[in-house]
């Protein structure tokens, strides 16, 4: 009766420490996942303390607004960051390019420069 007691006790402690039903995002994980590959317990758990957090975020952005009601649009702006960083990785590599490009210019100038100038 009293190894019961704490068996609960540990459940109770690791379902609190888990806000959102596991089964769900599991289906999510393996529906993008390779279908050999198999999701680790901390993964799991990760991932649903991870999305917990993510909302409570969103949840404090939105709560920003003076207005008595969140509506969809103050929800759009609140996660308008996270859509966007697809966008900040191509705008990145954009400009890596545009560097690359640069440099190749400015060595290309450099070479043109030591060939012309040899003294």
């Amino acid at each position: 009766m009293k190894n019961e007691v704490i068996v609960l006790a540990e459940n109770t402690e690791k379902n609190e420490a888990l806000l959102l039903p596991t089964a769900p995002i599991i289906r999510i994980m393996k529906k993008n996942l390779d279908k050999n590959k198999l999701i680790k317990k901390e993964v799991k758990e990760g991932m649903n303390k991870w999305l917990a957090e993510l909302c409570e975020r969103v949840s404090k952005k939105m709560n920003q607004k003076p207005y008595a009601s969140v509506d969809l649009s103050a929800f759009k702006e609140a996660i308008e960051v996270y859509n966007n960083i697809e966008e900040l990785e191509k705008e990145k590599q954009r400009i890596i390019v545009s560097l690359e490009k640069v440099k190749q210019d400015c060595d290309s100038l450099m070479r043109d420069l030591d060939r012309k100038f040899k003294v």
